[in-house]
């Protein structure tokens, strides 16, 4: 391992022990890595890295403690009507970033990322920076200084009502492989939508992601399709 992957390793174990302090006392952390709290405090608060040695240890703790589908499905409250309020995931940016790690695996070979605003827009910039590619987003309106827009109107089943998504012309390229990536997918409709606009832009769609599904909706992606909590 050269010492940029090793500085990597090393900053994401001290991700992944704040991960870890949201849900557990120091006390609790120490018993589970037989460290002492203070240790782990300066970990945390960014004082000090751990050698490489400890900051594989931290991962594997990690990896065999934590699921992010169970932290997903832990985090969804549902009301009586049914809908849920999932804030409390697209806020947290550790969590994105884990979720983006599972989606970098997946759809390694993406181009661009691609996604609706707005709810869609964090997860979309956590992928497409660990992906180390661009992240662009369709708009609900037509905005000022933009002239030429690449238009898909749908009807959501929800409303009943048109609604258009916009596309600035030249945000996704002819033939470049497009992950649409939304938050949650419930008819499709939306997803349907940005499937359209990256074809009429021309791009190749390599697969759809979403958090949360309620069925697949119907999209034709088979096993492009990905979701981490089916509901």
């Amino acid at each position: 391992m050269n010492m940029a992957e090793s500085m990597k390793l090393r900053i994401r174990s001290v991700e992944y022990l704040k991960m870890f302090k949201k849900e557990h006392t120091y006390a609790e952390l120490s018993r589970m890595l037989d460290l002492p709290p203070t240790v782990l405090n300066r970990y945390i608060m960014g004082k000090v890295l751990p050698n490489e040695e400890r900051a594989k240890e931290f991962i594997s703790q990690f990896r065999k403690r934590y699921s992010v589908k169970n932290e997903i499905k832990r985090r969804i409250q549902c009301d009586e009507d049914g809908y849920f309020d999932n804030s409390t995931i697209l806020y947290d940016t550790l969590l994105l970033k884990e979720i983006a790690e599972q989606v970098a695996e997946r759809f390694f070979e993406t181009e661009k990322i691609f996604t609706s605003e707005t709810d869609g827009i964090s997860l979309a910039c956590s992928i497409a920076l660990r992906l180390g590619v661009d992240a662009v987003y369709a708009r609900k309106t037509r905005e000022v200084g933009i002239t030429n827009y690449i238009e898909e109107t749908y009807v959501p089943s929800s409303s009943g009502k048109l609604m258009s998504l916009y596309l600035p012309q030249n945000a996704i390229h002819k033939n470049e492989k497009v992950l649409i990536v939304d938050d949650v997918l419930r008819s499709g409709e939306t997803q349907r939508a940005l499937i359209k606009l990256a074809e009429k832009s021309g791009a190749s769609i390599y697969g759809v992601f979403v958090i949360i599904s309620i069925g697949d909706a119907g999209l034709p992606m088979g096993e492009n399709f990905y979701s981490l909590v089916k509901l």
